[in-house]
């Protein structure tokens, strides 16, 4: 039986997010440029999260890191709008629910920040997050909101909370 763990990020968590991250863009053949991939940030998880109504998990199965997703109130959202920002696991650890887990873990904590919906920015080659996204009650919207920043992103999701 694997150990599995959710906890909030840890600055030693950077690199190792960081790769999570940029192997899922390489695994899908995702655009690399305007997108979380070549995002400076990316590269320090954690003090981009060291900002207040923002929250980010990490899912460890039997000690290594496996993946990422948090809330960030993103620039230009209208008031108690939220985004949904870097859900992502390793091809290893797709499958088991730990997706589904890390999705409801941060819209209870939206909830619980008082924010009233989810935005969320992706690419139609994530084809199971965007099935999970619709089974959750995101919906596709028709352009982007707010300022991520991301702009090779052609999928934009909204969802009341």
């Amino acid at each position: 039986m694997e150990k599995v763990e959710f906890r909030f990020i840890q600055a030693s968590d950077n690199k190792k997010l960081a790769n999570v991250i940029r192997n899922v863009f390489e695994e899908y053949d995702v655009p690399k440029c305007g997108t979380v991939y070549s995002d400076p940030t990316t590269d320090d998880l954690f003090v981009l999260f060291q900002k207040e109504r923002a929250a980010f998990f990490v899912v460890e199965v039997d000690g290594i890191v496996a993946g990422c997703g948090g809330i960030y109130p993103t620039k230009g959202l209208p008031d108690k709008y939220a985004e949904l920002v870097k859900l992502y696991l390793s091809n290893t650890h797709r499958g088991k629910g730990l997706g589904k887990y890390l999705l409801e873990k941060c819209i209870a904590t939206a909830k619980k920040m008082g924010y009233t919906h989810l935005y969320l920015e992706s690419f139609p080659q994530f084809v199971e997050a965007i099935h999970l996204y619709q089974q959750y009650g995101f919906e596709y919207l028709p352009n982007a909101m707010g300022q991520s920043g991301h702009t090779a992103c052609n999928v934009w999701m909204l969802k009341p909370i």
